[in-house]
């Protein structure tokens, strides 16, 4: 079971490097909801946003997995927290490893469409996707009545000509299927960005060994 979780972990980190920053509304701190559908199944996540720091939130079986992040894509830290093994792990991206995970990032091409349809309550549009470096294409939703800090979930989306709402994006070499589900202009709490006391500290090479890899 471990040996999943930091699996799953390892491959969450690789999609979080590289991240960079005309709507009727701007949110500069809050969360956001999403649903997400991976071959390991449909879970919930949230994504904390203030300044230039991002948290990715989501319960991945037993385990509390967060990835924190900057804008500027020079930071990347991994938290699992599995409290029925009592075992705390944050591993920290070293500068290496965030290079690394920026050149085996997929850059998309964008293709805007005249479709629209409302999810989630936002007028979105129809985009056609390519990912050029697996051949593969597929739609994405995007939306102007909101603008956003890019995050983990939808950096390789910032030339896409909105705010992803329900899209397809890659982790690790897998498709996943995200929704947007809600967005609210809450307060991030104090220490969000921060690494409690109590967790074991490693790289991320160390954390993708404890995955089997």
């Amino acid at each position: 079971m471990n040996s999943t979780i930091f699996k799953t972990a390892f491959c969450l980190a690789f999609s979080a490097f590289a991240l960079t920053a005309s709507a009727q509304k701007t949110y500069t701190e809050g969360v956001i909801t999403y649903s997400v559908n991976s071959p390991q199944g449909e879970i919930e996540a949230k994504t904390y946003f203030r300044g230039d720091s991002s948290l990715y939130s989501a319960q991945q079986g037993p385990a509390d997995i967060k990835i924190i992040t900057t804008k500027a894509g020079n930071y990347l830290a991994v938290l699992v927290d599995v409290p029925v093994a009592n075992m705390r792990k944050a591993a920290i991206a070293t500068p290496a490893e965030i290079e690394e995970g920026k050149a085996e990032q997929p850059k998309f091409t964008f293709t805007p469409t005249t479709e629209t349809k409302e999810i989630s309550g936002f007028k979105c549009k129809k985009v056609t996707v390519k990912d050029p470096k697996s051949g593969s294409n597929f739609d994405a939703w995007v939306t102007n009545d909101i603008t956003v800090p890019p995050g983990m979930l939808t950096k390789l989306f910032e030339g896409a000509g909105g705010v992803p709402v329900q899209f397809t994006t890659v982790q690790m070499g897998a498709a996943i299927n995200v929704t947007l589900k809600t967005i609210a202009a809450d307060k991030v709490p104090a220490g969000t960005f921060g690494i409690p006391a109590g967790f074991d500290r490693m790289t991320l090479t160390e954390l993708k060994s404890m995955g089997g890899n």
